[in-house]
């Protein structure tokens, strides 16, 4: 069966391809045999052979092949279809793999030879059938290198003078002067040396902030610019840049995603010598080897081979419902083992925006005072942190002043006069060029992102922000341990130590990994996993790798395609109550699928005790079976219906 590793487009499309030819196989016979009652006439095929006189007695043989001419489709079934999964599972049986497929292709065999071609051509529909059923919503290893490659521009616009002529990316050469245009993707790594605007690199750095750029600062490959053109200094190549390094990491961790082994193997692997060795008990007992083709009808694995592939889908339907893309049905019947829980910061267990945290004023200065200063004027500022400034301002309903002589300058903030006073909104890099008289009296730098006011020349306050925690982040954390079992919880994040600290005291998580590269959250997931189940929830690019290594990477939110792609499942709503409903689906998937598989297979074993004691004849055995799958599979329907609450936090 398949597991969670790569799956090539060939084997997929073979399998597709017996699925389709059993289904028109069948259905083609159906009318034939029952509507157009043309059954009845047979056709006999006869070869013979003759040797001399001498070889005669040892070789002289003659074999003859009776069928109905309404059985010709399932003829082809069986030999087009049943041939090369047979082959296939004769390699697992080589192997020393005794699956439950395997038990259906002793099964197919069993049929031919009983001339039960029907019922041999509904084994290989539901061997076909139930492995595209697992497989169909799995995605192939290259898409995610496909989906990050797609995201790069293909074409730079590289200035020559007063010339701008577009070039290939990977023709870029260190030293060119580039123009990157308003909401373009950054094709490599520079410094900015005209222009000013903002960026997005939240996905490659895991910063949750825009990032201001004017001239001298730098820029990352990969990087959404903002609605301003930046003329920028090519420091590296395409291949050497930041985002074409994240596309490396991504290569190695396909190469060595870890393999679900998935449940119908680890039962198959129990119930085929079981099923086998009653076979053979019965026909050595009695002497009848009717005994032994009766057991084995009876004990074709329809509970595992569609019972499973039934409840998952049943549960995909269900996550679905609750906007949970689950991209790898695997996972559900892994997700209830994971031990270890990793997490990224920013846009998981934080909302990725920034708010004010604290004012740090001068001593003879009102703290609602300089906000109220503050903010009349940032309401004037597109800067990424206008917006908390704003926001607390209106939730300590202050009102907003009249602005006059406003000025923002790319590099040196906003300034105004607001009731006769210059008020100045600049960074500390800015004030310790043009004020460094006033260093002296700044708080010591902090966690977070800080901006620094003056009036009048003269410094008023520092303005601290941090990513806004979510407000069930330490009730999501707390509760994982009682009601899923995580031994171990982790965060770990690219940004600053003071900043992944403060989340972690905050939500409750000891274990803490900060300033960490994607290459570097990749070696630590690979190690965790090594240990023990992981689960790693994250949102951006720099996470698709980690993502990818982990035993189940779950993608939050809608911000990255590159993340989705990576993801097992994507929780569509960046909600923590939808990761909760998530393990309870996969939970509640196992249960149900074990009770179907298990449940199924106890009744068969009753029905393969009967048929060795002579009670069931194999066709008896075959109706037999069939109502067991369907007790299976009408428990299996029973994942697709919510049940009361999905969620325990």
């Amino acid at each position: 069966m398949p597991n969670s590793s790569p799956v090539k487009s060939s084997t997929l499309s073979v399998e597709h391809w017996i699925a389709l030819l059993s289904l028109a196989g069948i259905g083609a016979y159906l009318p034939l045999r029952y509507g157009l009652a043309i059954g009845s006439q047979t056709y006999r095929l006869s070869l013979s052979a003759a040797f001399g006189p001498d070889a005669a007695p040892l070789f002289e043989q003659s074999f003859a092949f009776t069928f109905a001419l309404a059985q010709l489709p399932l003829l082809a079934v069986l030999v087009l279809g049943g041939l090369p999964l047979l082959s296939r599972l004769l390699v697992k049986l080589l192997h020393g793999d005794l699956g439950a497929d395997l038990l259906a292709g002793i099964s197919i065999v069993t049929a031919v030879w009983l001339d039960e071609w029907l019922a041999g051509s509904l084994v290989v529909l539901m061997l076909s059938g139930g492995a595209v059923l697992e497989t169909y919503a799995l995605r192939k290893a290259s898409s995610v290198l496909e989906a990050l490659a797609k995201r790069m521009p293909s074409i730079a616009h590289k200035k020559t003078g007063d010339t701008l002529t577009d070039i290939a990316a990977d023709k870029i050469r260190i030293g060119d002067t580039l123009l990157i245009l308003p909401h373009e993707i950054c094709p490599v790594d520079g410094t900015v040396l005209e222009g000013a605007s903002t960026m997005d690199e939240s996905y490659l750095t895991g910063e949750p902030y825009l990032m201001s750029k004017t001239a001298g600062s730098q820029v990352l490959s990969g990087a959404i610019n903002g609605n301003a053109a930046l003329t920028i200094h090519a420091d590296k190549v395409a291949a050497d840049s930041r985002y074409a390094k994240i596309m490396e990491v991504m290569r190695s961790s396909e190469r060595y995603r870890p393999k679900i082994r998935r449940l119908g193997d680890q039962l198959g692997a129990l119930y085929a010598p079981l099923a086998l060795a009653i076979a053979t008990v019965a026909w050595y007992g009695s002497g009848d080897v009717v005994r032994f083709l009766a057991v084995l009808v009876i004990a074709t694995p329809c509970p595992l081979l569609i019972g499973i592939p039934v409840t998952i889908i049943s549960s995909i339907s269900l996550a679905a419902q609750r906007e949970i893309i689950i991209k790898n049905p695997a996972i559900l019947e892994t997700l209830g083992l994971c031990r270890t829980a990793i997490f990224d910061k920013t846009g998981t267990l934080t909302y990725g925006r920034p708010s004010l945290i604290a004012i740090k004023t001068a001593v003879e200065l009102d703290e609602a005072k300089i906000l109220t200063l503050i903010a009349s004027l940032e309401r004037y500022s597109k800067h990424p942190l206008s917006g908390a400034i704003l926001k607390a301002a209106e939730k300590a309903a202050l009102p907003l002043l009249p602005v006059a002589e406003i000025a923002e300058l790319p590099g040196q903030g906003i300034s105004g006069l607001i009731a006769g006073k210059k008020i100045a909104i600049t960074s500390r890099h800015a004030v310790s060029e043009q004020l460094p008289e006033v260093l002296a009296r700044l708080p010591e730098v902090g966690g977070g992102l800080e901006c620094i006011a003056l009036i009048d020349g003269q410094y008023a306050a520092t303005l601290q922000f941090r990513d806004e925690v979510r407000a069930d982040s330490s009730s999501f954390i707390n509760h994982l341990q009682p009601s899923h079992l995580f031994d171990r919880v982790m965060l770990v994040s690219g940004d600053r130590e003071s900043e992944v600290r403060y989340l972690a005291e905050q939500v409750g998580i000891e274990q803490v990994h900060f300033s960490q590269s994607p290459e570097q959250k990749l070696a630590l997931v690979r190690a965790e996993t090594r240990k023990a189940k992981t689960v790693f929830l994250g949102d951006g690019i720099n996470d698709a790798p980690a993502l990818t290594a982990a035993t189940i990477g779950i993608a939050f939110g809608q911000n990255s395609d590159i993340t989705g792609e990576a993801a097992d499942a994507v929780i569509m709503d960046s909600s923590l109550q939808k990761v909760d409903e998530l393990f309870h689906i996969g939970e509640r998937m196992r249960k149900i699928a074990l009770q179907s598989a298990i449940g199924g297979m106890a009744l068969s074993v009753v029905g393969m005790g009967a048929a060795g004691m002579g009670y069931l004849t194999p066709v008896a055995g075959a109706l037999a079976q069939e109502l067991i799958d369907v007790l299976a599979i009408l428990n299996a329907l029973r994942a697709a219906l919510p049940p009361k609450t999905l969620s325990d936090f």
